[in-house]
């Protein structure tokens, strides 16, 4: 249905006409198109946009539905949840193309860990979810059980435990927002991210199994039920950065048509990606659309958009017109 936009759509309707910022708004078009057809989206986050404070629109985006499901990497599954525990701890670093060497120890050696001008505080983000999620962990694998990545990190958020640290209003954390909704997310090489390291340590130390911990597989043919079950109306794929965030999911198609032999599976009915990579000598990232369509992903129809800049610039802007603001 369509709503009357607010002043930041109008301002970009108004505004943005031509080249990335054109096409920032023919993307947002898109998507909305997709959604009043009634088609899901599956969006991915890549890069460091929980530590960028995306769920400050993002988290809303979930609140109304205009998201069914998430892939993002491991460090954007915790690192929401970190920036609503320990915000206040934080450390900007606006002049991060001078640091010297030296000054980057002297952060490390301070528990502060640098993403671009943003320092992330060991003691008060990691330890803090450690000692907690450690406890579901250990729940899980006294009882049997075994979880998603995913599913161990809203246990925690659900629980309670950690509402004594908040230091940001919960509506602004889109990892709180997924839980509530029970969201699906894919978190492939979630093994990579702050938590993953722990848990390895763990399973090195003989603390806990490798097996009370989902696997990446697990989530590959959890995504493939999914996409069979939601794919009636079309499954869109908004796409945030590059990496494995974006390459597993939408990798789904091809295995469905091609290894399952199943040749009614949709193709994706939309796409777009906010990146900065240029196209290059085989890099995903910097793939243009088009290239998908060898590999089975896309259809020769299927919308497709790239917008080549910043996004966090890009992001908040096309969920401020989808929210209509």
């Amino acid at each position: 249905m369509t709503t009357t936009k607010g002043p930041i759509s109008q301002f970009i309707e108004k505004h943005y006409l031509h080249f990335n910022a054109a096409a920032l708004v023919d993307a947002a078009k898109g998507y909305e198109a997709q959604l009043n057809n009634g088609a899901k989206m599956l969006v991915s986050l890549a890069g460091a946009m929980s530590t960028a404070e995306l769920g400050k629109s993002f988290a809303e985006m979930i609140r109304q539905d205009k998201v069914q499901i998430i892939s993002c990497t491991g460090a954007n599954l915790e690192e929401d949840i970190m920036n609503l525990v320990a915000h206040s701890h934080y450390k900007r670093v606006p002049n991060y193309r001078d640091l010297t060497p030296q000054e980057e120890w002297d952060l490390l050696e301070k528990g502060l860990n640098r993403v671009t001008d943003t320092c992330i505080p060991e003691e008060e983000a990691f330890r803090r979810l450690q000692q907690h999620i450690y406890e579901i962990w250990k729940d899980a694998e006294a009882k049997g059980e075994r979880y998603l990545p995913h599913e161990y990190m809203y246990k925690m958020l659900m629980s309670g435990v950690l509402e004594q640290y908040y230091e940001i209003d919960v509506k602004d954390s889109w990892m709180y927002a997924a839980a509530e909704k029970n969201l699906p997310i894919v978190c492939p090489g979630w093994e990579d991210s702050t938590m993953g390291n722990i848990f390895a340590s763990y399973v090195l130390k003989g603390e806990l199994k490798a097996s009370t911990m989902k696997s990446g597989i697990e989530y590959m043919t959890f995504l493939a039920d999914w996409y069979t079950d939601n794919s009636k109306n079309g499954i869109g794929f908004f796409q945030i950065g590059g990496g494995i965030a974006g390459d597993f999911p939408i990798c789904v198609v091809p295995m469905l048509y091609q290894d399952m032999e199943r040749t009614d599976t949709p193709f994706w009915s939309y796409f777009c990606q906010i990146s900065d990579s240029t196209t290059s000598y085989g890099s995903y990232s910097g793939a243009v659309p088009n290239e998908k369509i060898t590999w089975g992903k896309l259809d020769i129809n299927t919308p497709k958009f790239i917008i080549e800049s910043d996004a966090t610039i890009v992001a908040p802007l096309i969920f401020a017109y989808l929210l209509g603001q």
